[in-house]
């Protein structure tokens, strides 16, 4: 025979500072991890969706990153005919040979703080190779001219973003001429120019990259084969979403491992408040214990019932903290990147599994707070428990 859920809620609300503050340490740990994981999933989403399975990405052979990799100009025009490549509306191949750089911006809301962002060269037809960006203030930057187009997410972060303002680097001003987006991928956190503007105000003798989009988004594998292949040049091609996932996973990795760690020492002190506030239960309920047992209830219906009990309250602190932990949703932070040590804007990402797994986590925490004191009530000697 079962003992009725009704029977412990009337406890709870017996209780209810014990049970509030229980729930309240709960509803912390729970946000925290929530957060931590919501950083964690931002991070790797931005990088996720900088790459399309529909373009691929040429590096010099051996390298891991754009910033290591070096491609000479006569391999970029080989590159360049591609037949793998497909063709824009005016016929020409959709192939951009791109510079890759990193220069020290300072922040507005840290004068005394530098933090490195991405320069990237590309060539008109990057605007068609990499179709999730979309200028949405401005116009693009003009052939032959000094001229940016700046990242939405890095605008109002760094000075001279705003178009029309000029940025001064590489000993060169630069006209701000237009903002884009693209679609919340690392691409926000970079600064676009012409290729040849780019690679000469660096002092740059090379391409870092070479990208192209296929015709047939089936057609990687053949485009692999045949370019690794070919004795004109060594290098490695990547599918552009594969790429730029993996950029993400050692940091994500991180991330997630601090996660764990910061989050189970909380639950630690969560867990002993539920320890507590369920023995003063069952030291305030002796009495009433042992009359279930007399009235023919069993020890495991005793032992779940304060199991459920507590089950309950680290539910009810679960919700909060996925309450308190909502309003992270879409918040813009910034990191360094460590494929490219430059800095990436991104928004928390809470998801509704991440939600799901902070409850579930919530409700761990109170089982295993809940079982020892549950335990005690289910094998007091009735005898005992009516003194």
């Amino acid at each position: 025979m079962k003992i009725p859920i009704t029977y412990n809620l009337r406890s709870m609300r017996a209780r209810p500072v014990s049970t509030a503050l229980t729930a309240l340490g709960i509803a912390l740990v729970v946000a925290v991890f929530i957060g931590m994981l919501a950083l964690a999933n931002g991070f790797a989403s931005a990088l996720v969706r900088t790459g399309s399975d529909q373009n691929v990405l040429v590096l010099r052979k051996g390298a891991d990153s754009e910033m290591s990799s070096s491609i000479d100009r006569e391999t970029a025009s080989i590159l360049a005919s591609v037949p793998q490549a497909a063709r824009g509306g005016d016929a020409r191949a959709m192939v951009s040979p791109e510079v890759y750089v990193v220069i020290a911006l300072g922040r507005i809301e840290d004068t005394t703080g530098m933090a490195n962002v991405v320069l990237r060269g590309v060539s008109e037809q990057a605007w068609q190779v990499r179709q999730n960006v979309k200028v949405v203030e401005g116009r693009r930057p003009a052939s032959g001219k000094n001229e940016l187009c700046v990242g939405a997410k890095l605008v109002g972060r760094f000075p001279n973003t705003v178009v029309g303002q000029t940025m001064h680097f590489a000993g060169r001003p630069w006209e701000v001429v237009c903002h884009f987006t693209a679609g919340g991928s690392a691409f926000e956190s970079e600064m676009w120019g012409e290729n040849e503007q780019v690679m000469p105000a660096m002092r740059g003798q090379v391409f870092q990259s070479v990208s192209f989009r296929l015709a047939d988004p089936g057609g990687f594998e053949e485009a692999k084969r045949s370019l690794e292949a070919d004795k004109r040049f060594t290098v490695d091609v990547h599918r552009e979403s594969e790429f730029y996932a993996q950029q993400s996973q050692l940091l994500g990795s991180i991330l997630r491992i601090l996660a764990v760690l910061i989050t189970s020492i909380m639950a630690v002190g969560a867990i002993f408040g539920a320890v507590n506030t369920m023995y003063a239960a069952v030291s305030s309920r002796m009495p009433e214990i042992a009359v279930l047992l007399t009235l023919g209830f069993r020890p495991r219906s005793v032992l779940a019932s304060f199991l459920i009990e507590s089950a309950i309250i680290a539910l009810i602190g679960g919700v909060i903290g996925c309450l308190l932990a909502l309003p992270l949703n879409g918040l813009v932070t910034s990191t360094t990147n460590w494929a490219s040590f430059s800095e990436i804007a991104f928004a928390f990402r809470i998801t509704p599994g991440l939600l799901l797994a902070g409850l579930i986590f919530a409700v761990v925490m109170g089982m295993l707070g809940g079982f020892f004191p549950a335990r005690r009530a289910s094998k007091v000697p009735v005898v005992q428990a009516l003194r």
